[in-house]
């Protein structure tokens, strides 16, 4: 059975040791996931950071961290990085990670939510591409949120500085 809460201290290692594996394969990579994870921790932007367990093995990550969007920075989050453990991938540690995320950071007064990612992976959770968000020069079909309740704030994405462990790529 898959059990997910807020990570502990007692995580934190584990969280670097599966995002970096978990990412080692990717062609998109840039390798620094995991430190920017520390990052965030470290400068107080890890606004939400959750882990699953099966059997108190540590098999998923997931962390929200804040936003701005143009000039508009009030309850918006990032998702991501998204992590699973590589020997047990497609058996919805991330799907269930991204909503229970999703939830709780709704819960927490989220207005929005973006992130950079496979829009055919994301659309089932509610994430729309091409939305007038922008990030660099990436396709807008990458660049992708959701909102809730208010419409969604159009414009390019600042990350939180802990992105900056990475290769300007969130």
């Amino acid at each position: 059975m898959l059990k997910i809460h807020q990570e502990c201290d007692e995580d934190k290692a584990g969280i670097f040791k599966l995002i970096q594996s978990a990412f080692a394969d990717k062609d998109y990579s840039s390798g620094t996931e995991g430190p920017i994870v520390n990052a965030l921790r470290r400068d107080g932007d890890l606004a939400l950071s959750l882990v699953a367990k099966r059997e108190n093995e540590l098999v998923g990550h997931i962390a929200f961290s804040p936003v701005t969007i143009g000039d508009i920075s009030e309850n918006i989050y990032a998702l991501g990085p998204v992590a699973a453990d590589p020997e047990l991938r497609f058996q919805g540690i991330g799907s269930a990670l991204i909503k229970a995320g999703l939830s709780q950071i709704r819960a927490k007064g989220a207005q929005a939510c973006v992130l950079i990612g496979d829009p055919n992976y994301y659309h089932r959770f509610g994430f729309v591409g091409n939305c007038g968000l922008t990030y660099g020069g990436l396709s807008t079909s990458l660049v992708q949120g959701i909102s809730w309740g208010g419409g969604l704030p159009s414009g390019e994405i600042t990350y939180a500085s802990g992105f900056s462990a990475g290769a300007n790529h969130p």
